[in-house]
């Protein structure tokens, strides 16, 4: 590779070596794409992280796609890896986490449409605990909140599986579209966790949100979000994007239930 000529993709310049002598762009190979090198790319990002992060999560919220297209394109000097801007904002959310999207309390958990299976499960656990309902409930929010830092990869992953479907045409790897959902999962953090919460905060909105509203905005903000990024990532257009960008909402409501579905049953195992 060291004396193959290449263009690099972010600035034009035409050089020979690994990495661009003017920007310093490296010249993407498949093991730029394995899970390794992504989980390196965050560290690096959390242990040195700078104003790249800011410029990052602007191109999220400015050209939803942009940060998974040029990342799967090799362009990673100018922005931060889609992974490491949704590990720092998760890192964030997980502060004041008031809003249930990705953290579900017991309370946000027997809302679901398995309620009444689930507390069947509580009240045999609680027992065996030899706790009341309440006590049950602190210790079961307590744990729940330490594992959905870790398991809310397991939405990333179910959330991009329907992409390999969808757009098995577009010739991307498995890592792009997972690139693609870790943006997607990036912008629900930041509006629907981060920023929501912000402002139910300072105006006192808390008690006139519930799943119904909660649901509304979800949709609302991922039609944005997969509209824009889908015509930016996979280059779809006209009534094709229309139709899979339904789909893909669709398929993101049950991603998220089968992850607070997951959520509830190792934090009962854990226990």
């Amino acid at each position: 590779m060291t004396d193959t000529r290449h263009t690099c993709k972010s600035c034009s310049n035409e050089f020979i070596g690994t990495y661009c002598n003017i920007c310093g762009e490296k010249v993407l190979t498949t093991a730029d794409k394995s899970f390794k090198s992504i989980l390196n790319s965050v560290m690096l990002t959390v242990t040195f992280a700078d104003s790249k992060f800011i410029r990052t999560l602007w191109q999220v919220l400015r050209k939803p796609g942009t940060v998974a297209r040029d990342f799967a394109a090799g362009k990673r000097v100018k922005n931060v890896s889609p992974m490491s801007l949704f590990f720092v904002l998760n890192l964030i959310y997980f502060f004041f986490p008031l809003i249930q999207l990705f953290n579900a309390s017991l309370t946000t958990q027997l809302m679901s449409p398995f309620s009444a299976f689930y507390k069947t499960i509580i009240a045999t656990k609680a027992v065996n605990l030899g706790v009341d309902i309440n006590a049950f409930a602190m210790l079961y929010n307590l744990k729940t909140a330490t594992l959905a830092k870790l398991l809310v990869m397991v939405f990333v992953v179910i959330s991009s599986l329907p992409l390999n479907v969808l757009y098995w045409k577009k010739n991307k790897f498995f890592m792009d579209h997972v690139g693609y959902a870790v943006e997607l999962a990036s912008f629900n953090l930041f509006i629907n966790a981060i920023v929501l919460t912000i402002v139910v905060r300072l105006l006192g909105l808390g008690s006139y949100l519930d799943e119904t509203i909660l649901t509304a905005i979800f949709i609302s903000t991922n039609l944005y979000f997969v509209l824009r990024s889908s015509y930016t990532f996979y280059h779809e257009r006209g009534w094709r994007l229309l139709i899979k960008s339904v789909i893909l909402i669709l398929f993101l409501k049950v991603a998220l239930e089968v992850y607070r579905s997951v959520l509830f049953f190792v934090t009962i195992f854990m226990m």
